[in-house]
């Protein structure tokens, strides 16, 4: 897979001649409840209506959850609802770059 990278940001991939547009950078999450940080790549347009993490990805960095109420449904660009399920916590982070 070629890449063109720019500060940090890794933009139209190349993979066997088709042109994947795609953003990734690097950015810092901090966990408000003990101010620790993470550094992670992430995905920027996505399609994505709101800012996510992946369930694994937030147990394994040991983020406290906070339950919500009213619970988001979560469908793919295709339609389909995400395998993943209904979207049922949220963390507090601060995030910088």
């Amino acid at each position: 897979m070629l890449s063109r990278v720019v500060n940090n940001t890794s933009c139209c991939n190349l993979d066997n001649g088709n042109i994947l547009r795609e953003v990734i950078i690097k950015i810092g999450l901090e966990r408000i409840n003990i101010q620790e940080e993470v550094i992670v790549e992430v995905l920027l347009d996505s399609g994505v209506m709101g800012l996510v993490m992946s369930s694994e990805f937030v147990r394994k960095q040991g983020f406290k959850l906070k339950k919500i109420e009213r619970l988001i449904y979560v469908r793919n660009v295709d339609g389909f609802f995400n395998k993943e399920g209904l979207i049922e916590h949220t963390v507090e982070v601060n995030i910088y770059h």
